[in-house]
């Protein structure tokens, strides 16, 4: 079997896959769908929490903020279940997958705010895990393989 050779496109920089083929994919954004599908998974569970057992949350009504625990629990799993079709986009090389999944863990990182007073250390973690989603969505690949 004769090695494959790709022919460069006039006009492109060598690398660069032929127009119509799927961009270049990095460890990182495998690392970023993978942890974004399970983000959302996890945000998902706790908003099914929050909605069908709301007395789970023990804190007092004082300590909520702005929304109470059945609101943040139906934006958690509308968030998670959109976010969980992001993750399947990212994984799928899809660059408005990228975006979106920015924006929205961001918003995520957010709403993750509202569970500070009951789940303090669960929220710090979602709140991380966010951080290091974002920062693996916007790095450029080192060593990009074509898919």
């Amino acid at each position: 079997m004769e090695p494959r050779t790709v022919t460069p496109t006039p006009g492109m920089p060598p690398g660069t896959p032929p127009p119509g083929t799927k961009g270049t994919y990095s460890g990182w954004l495998g690392f970023a769908g993978a942890l974004i599908i399970f983000v959302a998974i996890a945000n998902m569970i706790q908003g099914l929490v929050a909605i069908f057992q709301e007395e789970y949350f023990v804190v007092t009504e004082e300590r909520i903020l702005v929304f109470d625990y059945t609101t943040w629990g139906w934006i958690l799993l509308l968030i998670g279940a959109f976010e969980l079709l992001v993750g399947l986009g990212i994984l799928a090389n899809q660059v408005w997958a990228r975006v979106a999944g920015v924006v929205l863990t961001i918003v995520l990182a957010v709403s993750q705010i509202g569970f500070l007073a009951a789940f303090p250390i669960w929220s710090v973690l979602m709140i991380s895990l966010c951080i290091v989603v974002i920062y693996a969505l916007i790095v450029p690949p080192s060593d990009p393989s074509p898919l």
